[in-house]
């Protein structure tokens, strides 16, 4: 490492109109754990990371924490691997499971429909 430079990469969050618009319903359950923090667009990245977290705030809506539990192995497996590609600079394996964490989170959005 340089001894004045350092490379950084970062998974920041890309919704055209924000969390609220992307994924409805996911936003509007979350915002009543923590509105300011759902309004400044965390990444699902974030989310996850926050993941175990969240369930614990969750336990007044068992549905909604139902839901987060059955995922929740998927998504920790997913983050735990983007984390270790990073960290061997396979960028691009790294992307491609970012798009497995995308498809996970719009089912979790379509079966908030039903809840």
């Amino acid at each position: 490492m340089s001894k004045h430079m350092q490379l950084r990469v970062r998974i920041r969050p890309y919704y055209n109109k924000g969390l609220n618009k992307a994924y409805p319903r996911l936003a509007h359950r979350l915002s009543y754990l923590d509105e300011a923090w759902v309004e400044g667009d965390p990444s699902l990245f974030e989310i996850i990371a926050k993941l175990d977290q969240l369930l614990y705030q969750l336990e007044g809506d068992p549905p909604f924490r139902e839901l987060l539990l059955r995922h929740r192995s998927a998504l920790h497996g997913l983050y735990e691997d983007i984390e270790e590609r990073i960290a061997d600079w396979h960028l691009a394996k790294a992307d491609q499971l970012l798009y497995k964490i995308e498809d996970i989170f719009d089912e979790i959005e379509r079966e908030l429909d039903g809840i």
